[in-house]
């Protein structure tokens, strides 16, 4: 594998895509960090435990960009799960000598039978 950071983080998430744990793992910094609107920094092992089983109901997990700088990149995914919904999310990857030191995830739209699903103000 390249040390680009658009390899590292494209292969994390055709990791994770793939169920291939042991992958993934290697690509996560010791102090990696996970970010998103229901996780604040959590650490790898968080992670695994709370991110890594929703992984398993995905029928198709879909990569539509990357855009890599100086300090990671972003990425851009479309979701199908086994139920039919969809979900596009954007997250920032941090990388730094060849490994994702933190993940901050901003969730996007979602579908369901090709419909918008509004979410509800909290």
């Amino acid at each position: 594998m390249s040390d680009t950071t658009e390899s590292i983080v494209r292969a994390q998430f055709e990791a994770y895509r793939d169920r291939r744990r042991a992958d993934s793992e290697a690509l996560l910094a010791a102090h990696f960090t996970f970010t998103s609107p229901y996780d604040d920094a959590i650490g790898r092992d968080a992670f695994f435990e709370r991110c890594w089983p929703p992984g398993d109901h995905f029928a198709d997990f879909r990569i539509e960009r990357v855009a890599p700088d100086a300090e990671g990149a972003y990425v851009t995914y479309l979701v199908t799960t086994d139920s039919g919904d969809q979900f596009r999310n954007t997250e920032y990857l941090a990388v730094r000598d060849g490994q994702i030191c933190s993940a901050h995830v901003f969730f996007g739209e979602s579908y369901r039978g090709g419909s918008f699903l509004p979410r509800q103000p909290e």
